[in-house]
């Protein structure tokens, strides 16, 4: 079976900058794919060029069989798009745009009744569905949105930060309508995201992208396997090559790196060699502000790859364990 997305050494530059820097993929039909990076990595204009919306610079490109360059329409009779910014006429109501969104598909009235009353039922918009689109809520203009891209049953949706500005409940929401999307429908997803915890939820695979180039790809077990175990970060005042060397020193250690004042440890027992760790260090003289054990995340998957973090505001603690958040001695 074909791949429902590729991209072959696939560029795009706005003058001096280049967007996105040769970049090979290959999304596999029913398949959800996350694309994972910072604003300005060249998500957004990933998804531009595979839409339709943006000629590539340079490479080749196809979408459901179709070259994205001299295909493009019927590329965009089988695709869905929901962009970070939806443009909704806040005086129709959703119903209305709807039935819009069919017509332009060239959808009968039948089909569009129909598809109309599939999409209301997967994307839980109700009774509001009635109501005009100036009265919603943001989450509620994100799922009219989706169901807009949802109308035609596209072969492949493309969700571009389809959860950025809503709240947790309403995030949780679009989560589990896209899943629903790939279980019930089948459907091919290509989801562009920053939060880590989002890609880590819903996506098969993953692709790191920074500055324009896709720096890890597999799934995210996959990735965090890649780092170690466990990780076992330390906050410390003094210098840092110090601390490194003692901590390289601890039984169970794989590999150290240094961050700022921060300092990881990949170990395959991070429960059996925090103890000595901490040991190392007061016994090298060093301030240590915490020391926390914890499974590695997509960020650190993300900080190994590229030596950022994605984002300290998109991290998650649930795996943390704290052991010092004050001064050990």
């Amino acid at each position: 079976m074909s791949a429902a997305i590729t991209s072959t050494g696939l560029r795009r530059t706005f003058g001096d900058n280049e967007a996105v820097a040769g970049v090979d993929l290959a999304v596999q039909p029913g398949e959800i794919y996350g694309f994972l990076g910072p604003n300005g990595a060249g998500k957004s204009t990933m998804v531009k060029m595979l839409c339709t919306l943006l000629l590539p610079t340079s490479g080749t490109a196809t979408v459901a069989g179709f070259d994205v360059t001299s295909q493009a329409s019927d590329i965009r009779l089988r695709i869905g798009v929901a962009l970070q910014d939806a443009s909704l006429d806040g005086k129709q109501t959703g119903r209305e745009l709807l039935d819009l969104q069919g017509s332009l598909y060239g959808l009968s009235k039948a089909n569009i009744t129909k598809r109309m009353d599939d999409v209301i039922g997967l994307v839980n918009i109700g009774s509001a569905i009635d109501d005009r689109v100036e009265t919603y809520s943001g989450g509620m203009k994100r799922r009219l949105d989706l169901a807009m891209a949802l109308i035609h049953k596209p072969q492949v949706l493309f969700l571009d930060e389809p959860t950025t500005g809503l709240d947790p409940a309403s995030r949780t929401d679009v989560w589990n309508e896209v899943r629903s999307l790939n279980d019930q429908e089948g459907m091919t997803i290509f989801l562009t995201t920053q939060y880590l915890e989002e890609a880590d939820e819903l996506a098969g695979r993953v692709g790191i992208i920074a500055a324009g180039r896709i720096e890890a790809e597999g799934t995210p077990s996959e990735l965090k396997k890649a780092i170690g175990t466990d990780l076992i970060v330390a906050r410390v005042d003094g210098d840092m090559e110090t601390a490194a060397e003692a901590v390289r020193s601890v039984d169970g250690i794989d590999s150290v790196e240094i961050h700022g004042d921060e300092l990881s440890a990949a170990a395959s027992d991070g429960a059996g060699a925090i103890s000595g760790v901490a040991v190392a260090l007061n016994s090298s003289a060093l301030r240590v502000t915490s020391l926390t054990l914890r499974t590695p995340t997509l960020d650190d998957v993300f900080l190994d790859v590229t030596g950022a973090k994605l984002s300290a505001s998109h991290q998650t603690d649930s795996d943390n364990t704290d052991f010092s958040s004050k001064e050990t001695s």
